[in-house]
């Protein structure tokens, strides 16, 4: 069997290619010009160098694919950008280069089986961010304030990145004979993911820092858990649907940096919970300056809807029932492995 996996080279990706090898299959690992093989070491990983930002490029690298060797039996589409200057250039490579590919598959007849798309949770934006009431007309306490999101809420991105992935999902739909399915997943994190590690890098200097006063309810997924949900998809699931996923609990916004304190070792740190006003203008202030500079900051609009967002919990139960999909990896023991992996590279 013969799989496709695009940004081989990214977090998400190079588990993917990991678990792969492991399951048996002939894996091809899609890269750009110039993409670090740092975890693609394994001599039976083969090689394809695939230009998503362009289609006569694109046509014509899978053309000469197609000369030399059979058709894919499946694809993971994992590559993406997280972060870019501005919507046009998310556009371009999660919207433009995802439905390019598709369609260049499925009219080059090079895709046998399943396209499965990791898309995100966050193309669903606030839809559930309005409390739960209690019989008094006011909101339940805590997380229990809110209903988890589910597949069937329309959703209402509020970021560029949310947009786009939304827009290339869309996409698909139109692309003939493609058999596909969308996995949507919540925050991912484990180890060489450099996003969550600011988390921890901050906590290791004594320093957590949260954004609003009300309550807010986070959900997370290991990234092992995301791997398992994406070859589940390869034969399960019905053509068509998107699937939300986490690892099935809920927490509150202390939950992850505690954690990380506590695997890190580290005693009195200072949290900070910033208003959501004072973030706003940081985050304006950053964009401001990226725009001048051309460097994209950590903290820019994108990152003030996610973090302004109260409700992150959402239904992974169509995905246990029409996926099989058990998450194995609980909080506590991913950030533990996620933390002892940080350590054993040098990053903490």
């Amino acid at each position: 069997m013969k799989i496709l996996i695009t940004g081989a080279s990214g977090f998400v990706g190079s588990f993917l290619v990991e678990h792969a090898l492991k399951q048996g299959f002939e894996v091809w690992a899609a890269l750009r010009v110039g993409s670090s093989r740092r975890y693609l070491q394994d001599q039976r990983i083969r090689f394809i160098e695939l230009d998503l930002g362009s289609d006569e490029k694109l046509r014509r690298q899978l053309e000469a694919f197609k000369e030399k060797h059979e058709a894919f039996d499946h694809v993971i589409h994992a590559a993406g950008a997280t972060k870019a200057k501005d919507e046009a250039a998310f556009r371009h490579t999660n919207t433009e280069g995802t439905i390019r590919l598709a369609r260049l598959l499925s009219d080059l007849k090079l895709l046998r089986g399943r396209f499965v798309f990791v898309s995100s949770l966050s193309i669903m934006g606030n839809v559930c961010d309005m409390p739960l009431l209690d019989n008094k007309g006011k909101p339940l306490p805590g997380f229990e304030r809110y209903r988890p999101i589910s597949e069937t809420d329309t959703p209402q991105p509020n970021t560029a990145y949310g947009r786009s992935k939304l827009d290339a999902e869309k996409g698909l739909a139109d692309v003939e004979d493609l058999d596909y399915i969308i996995l949507r997943p919540t925050g991912v994190y484990g180890p060489r993911e450099r996003d969550y590690f600011l988390m921890a890098d901050s906590i290791r200097k004594h320093i957590d820092f949260a954004v609003g006063f009300t309550p807010q309810a986070i959900t997370f997924i290991y990234v092992l858990d995301l791997v398992e949900a994406c070859f589940l998809a390869l034969t399960r699931g019905e053509c068509g649907r998107a699937y939300l996923l986490s690892d099935g609990a809920t927490y509150d916004s202390r939950a992850f940096s505690d954690l990380l304190q506590r695997e890190m070792g580290v005693r009195n740190v200072l949290h900070i919970t910033a208003p959501v006003w004072f973030l706003q203008i940081v985050c304006q202030l950053n964009t401001w300056l990226s725009k001048l500079t051309g460097k994209m900051s950590a903290l820019n609009m994108d990152k003030f809807h996610i973090l302004r967002q109260r409700n992150w919990k959402c239904d992974i139960e169509p995905a246990r029932k029409e996926l099989g999909y058990t998450p194995q990896w609980t909080l506590a023991r991913g950030v533990e492995a996620a933390v002892d992996w940080y350590k054993k590279e040098g990053w903490l």
